[in-house]
């Protein structure tokens, strides 16, 4: 399965997106300020530019996995129909835990993937909904899960 997301609008403190499954929109995202991070910097680059808690992953290719369970997210109501497992990109230079999950505003991210519906500024709506559908979505995925982020 190939995730795609498109960052469509970088502002101050977020970043707006578009995520795609097997090039079909499916929703919208919000992360933190995209500082022009990519994949292929070295690790001294990013860790000179990059603002912990503050800063979107690096552009490029990542794998997926459904197969580590958040210790944090574990605790939570939201996710006991997944028992703490949400999606976790693979091998971020620079970042560690990056995961894609519920929120509605940059401040919830902490460098993860948010998704949701981007219907107000600055934010995400519907996170919870949006978020049981994606995950339905890629656990009857066949294969492997990649995602571009562009």
């Amino acid at each position: 399965m190939e995730l795609r997301l498109k960052r469509i609008a970088r502002k101050a403190t977020y970043t707006i997106g578009r995520l795609y499954i097997d090039g079909q929109r499916f929703c919208d995202t919000i992360e933190d300020r995209d500082r022009s991070l990519r994949q292929d910097m070295a690790r001294a680059a990013i860790k000179r530019i990059k603002v912990p808690g503050e800063t979107a992953i690096p552009t490029g290719r990542y794998r997926v996995t459904l197969g580590v369970r958040s210790p944090r997210m574990s605790q939570k109501k939201a996710y006991e129909f997944c028992d703490g497992y949400v999606p976790r990109l693979i091998n971020v230079p620079g970042f560690d835990g990056i995961l894609i999950h519920i929120g509605n505003t940059a401040r919830d991210s902490e460098g993860c993937i948010l998704v949701g519906e981007n219907r107000e500024v600055g934010k995400v709506l519907n996170s919870t909904a949006t978020f049981k559908r994606l995950y339905a979505a890629l656990k009857g995925a066949k294969g492997d899960i990649y995602i571009t982020i562009e």
